[in-house]
């Protein structure tokens, strides 16, 4: 069964506090399918999973705090048995003496960093519960350009075994995240793709690159584009599980200049508002690309979900 990742925050006025909610959606489950779930519970997405994984699992309901990494996650070995480490890294990190997570919490980040580069960074940081993503976007107060991203996660339905299928899914991401850009008015020069492959998959690893342009860009096949060419390089060819796009380094919208090397740019910017405004108006499905009626896309199943689950 798939998993789904649910912020609670702000949720306890209208239906109680967290647990009563996760417990209520676990309940539900129960009732419509007759299919029992499990839940970890964390003041982010990482511990959440981890404590699903670890203990979730085998209890059925699991909540962590910050407080419980040292007793309940440091002692973790193999390293492999924790979310985002595969066995070809658990290998490189068994070299460096580092066999259980609180050996990798304990180890000089620096050493990690000139290893592992900013993977070695989140390794570290990850092995201390810490994980700064976030579900979808958080609304800010101080709309500071530097600091602001427009990004969609998501774990697929099934393993995406091939090149093709994930292309389905990846325009339909960055469709969406390059609709939020265009109407919160930005435009971002970097874009960056991350991709997980399949718990089975242990000859590749995860990976999340990034890729900034000369002029920034909320179009959605600009954006498509450049994540396609960072799929081509970066993916190993084994099935995947999840799917990230992300733009940053954004900059607000200051009308429209047209591009004399790009004549088509004009009408793909039209067409993209023409496209928002029939969206937003008779809802996100009301128009959609061709790939999303494949058996691959995923917007039409996607937009029947609330959270994660069925309404």
């Amino acid at each position: 069964m798939d998993e789904a990742f649910v912020d609670l925050t702000g949720c306890e006025n209208m239906w109680g506090d967290v647990e009563t909610i996760a417990k209520a959606i676990q309940d539900a489950i129960y009732q419509q399918f007759k299919i029992h779930s499990s839940v970890g519970m964390g003041p982010n997405i990482l511990v959440a999973k981890l404590a699903l994984d670890i203990e979730g699992k085998k209890t059925g309901f699991a909540r962590w705090t910050y407080w419980d990494i040292p007793n309940k996650l440091w002692k973790v070995s193999p390293l492999s048995e924790m979310w985002g480490i595969g066995q070809r890294m658990e290998k490189k990190l068994n070299a460096m003496g580092i066999y259980r997570v609180g050996d990798l919490a304990n180890a000089k980040l620096s050493e990690l960093e000139k290893k592992f580069g900013i993977m070695g960074n989140q390794l570290y940081y990850h092995a201390w519960g810490i994980d700064l993503s976030e579900i979808g976007e958080k609304k800010s107060t101080n709309m500071n350009a530097r600091n602001l991203s427009f990004g969609k996660s998501q774990m697929l339905m099934h393993d995406y075994k091939g090149r093709r299928e994930i292309l389905v899914v990846l325009l339909e991401m960055c469709e969406d995240v390059a609709k939020r850009a265009r109407e919160k008015g930005y435009s971002a020069r970097t874009i960056s793709l991350g991709l997980a492959y399949s718990r089975h998959v242990t000859m590749v690893e995860n990976f999340y690159r990034s890729r900034t342009i000369e002029e920034p860009t909320n179009d959605t096949m600009l954006i498509y584009n450049v994540c396609k060419e960072l799929l081509d390089e970066f993916f190993g060819g084994e099935p995947a599980r999840q799917l990230s796009v992300r733009i940053s380094n954004v900059s607000k919208e200051h009308g429209f200049q047209l591009d004399l090397f790009d004549p088509a740019k004009a009408k793909r910017h039209h067409l993209a508002r023409t496209m928002d405004s029939i969206r937003d108006r008779f809802g996100q499905t009301s128009l959609l690309r061709a790939v999303s009626y494949t058996k691959d896309g995923t917007a039409i199943s996607r937009s029947k979900l609330v959270a994660g689950h069925l309404e």
